[in-house]
């Protein structure tokens, strides 16, 4: 059987990383698909650079239009980033009847059902497992390995970047400012990190794996996204003390009035696995009806093991492209004449716990009336902490901390109390909120 031939737009770390793994497990992907996979040509604005990395083997040009149009490239790897000139890219490639492979997770996360709804009708495939959570398998779980489920929830650590972050402030007690500097120095973070940092880079993943696992389209605009630019070493501390720890999260639930779609930090059981995945490293959790909760690990980055599923998608090309396209795995795993239309809720219809820590005047009668409050709203109180003033001020200090975990509420009824408790003379400082997920 030919090889399949593909070109690809874009050689930077992650496309490096796809040509050696090709290069070096050329043999192991023959045994496995009963045909090669050859590079025909890549594309790089800066020729010199990609020509560094294959050397005289493959041509290297600066005009994305000559791989698009090449007559014997039947699969495109985008690897450019950005949702503008890859999307026009993407959509000429499969006007022209080429197949798809790409690791841009804001492609499909914004522009996934013009581009998903071109490649149904022109028969061809558009893979995505490089998109989330790098190495890890995880779409081809969901869209596969887990498809006799109905899916409860998921639940990921998916941007390796932040996570970084937040195992550096626990471990070394400093705050964000100082840790996403040493984070830039090391190569975790970007010069400009304000994708990763406010969740936005998360969000894109999240809608991509709600969308496999729910059967809807891909609904970014409609993800509610909150970032750790603002978490302090004090609040990650008080988490430690009570037992949990703080993990930026997105999470995807389906409930009797719709689905979640949330990215924001999260206090989560110091007992649970997902709690101690440190560093760089990604996870992500899913429950299913019949598996019950399963969680899948790995790197969520890197030139190599991002490398890794662009190839298993080009595998997956190699074996299924003679195939009918109704004798294909659904982009989202669900055919697209069922995908349903199960409305996404707005933050405030969602319930959860939470933390709050509130900085109030050392004085009788604070705590009574805090608690009111809570009781008004129908939240309540699952453990209350308050700290000796002299610990959290210096000695003599007329002013301290209550630390409230709450029970499951309505985050509709939490903003209504908290308007309420702000607006108390007795709170000195802006009431710090962050969600808690049990992830039972």
């Amino acid at each position: 059987m030919k090889a399949l031939k593909i070109g690809i737009l874009g050689l930077g770390t992650v496309g490096a990383g796809v040509f050696n793994v090709l290069n070096r497990n050329q043999d192991e992907i023959i045994r496995r698909t009963g045909r090669g996979i050859e590079v025909v040509m890549v594309c790089r604005r800066n020729v010199a650079a990609a020509q560094e990395i294959v050397g005289n083997s493959v041509p290297v040009v600066a005009d994305p239009s000559a791989l698009i149009n090449h007559p014997e490239i039947d699969v495109i790897v985008e690897l450019m980033g950005g949702d503008t000139l890859s999307k026009e890219l993407v959509l000429a490639a499969i006007a022209n009847g080429k197949h798809i492979v790409t690791a841009n997770k804001a492609l499909l996360a914004v522009h996934g059902t013009e581009i998903f709804a071109a490649a149904n009708a022109k028969g061809v495939i558009v893979a995505f497992e490089a998109a989330v959570a790098g190495g890890i398998p995880i779409i081809k779980s969901l869209r596969e390995g887990l498809s006799a489920n109905r899916i409860e929830w998921v639940a990921g650590i998916i941007n390796g970047t932040t996570n970084f972050i937040l195992s550096e402030m626990r471990e070394k007690g400093l705050d964000f400012a100082v840790v996403l500097k040493e984070a830039q120095r090391l190569g975790y973070a970007e010069a400009d990190p304000t994708f990763d940092v406010e969740g936005v880079d998360a969000a894109h993943k999240l809608t991509l794996m709600s969308s496999i696992a729910f059967g809807v389209p891909v609904q970014f605009s409609k993800a509610f996204i909150q970032g750790i630019s603002e978490l302090t070493a004090t609040d990650i501390n008080y988490a430690e003390v009570l037992g949990y720890r703080i993990k930026l999260l997105g999470i995807t639930k389906r409930t009797s009035k719709g689905i979640e779609l949330r990215v924001h930090p999260c206090l989560v059981p110091s007992k649970r696995l997902i709690a101690n995945v440190e560093g760089a490293m990604n996870a992500v959790m899913v429950c299913g009806d019949a598996v019950g909760t399963t969680l899948h690990y790995g790197k969520g980055a890197g030139s190599e093991p991002t490398g890794s599923a662009v190839i298993a998608d080009l595998i997956d090309i190699a074996r299924l492209s003679d195939a009918t396209p109704a004798q294909r795995v659904p982009f989202l795993a669900f055919q697209s004449q069922h995908l349903s239309d199960f409305p996404v809720l707005s933050m405030d219809e969602v319930v959860t716990s939470y933390y709050l820590r509130i900085r109030v005047a050392d004085q009788p009668g604070v705590l009574a009336n805090i608690a009111s409050i809570f009781a008004k709203h129908n939240i309540s109180i699952d453990a209350l902490r308050q700290r000796e003033a002299d610990e959290v001020c210096g000695e003599g200090a007329n002013q301290t901390d209550l630390v409230v975990l709450t029970h499951d509420c309505n985050e509709g009824q939490m903003k209504m109390a908290l308007e309420q408790i702000q607006a108390l003379p007795t709170v000195l400082d802006k009431v710090i909120l962050i969600r808690k997920e049990e992830l039972a």
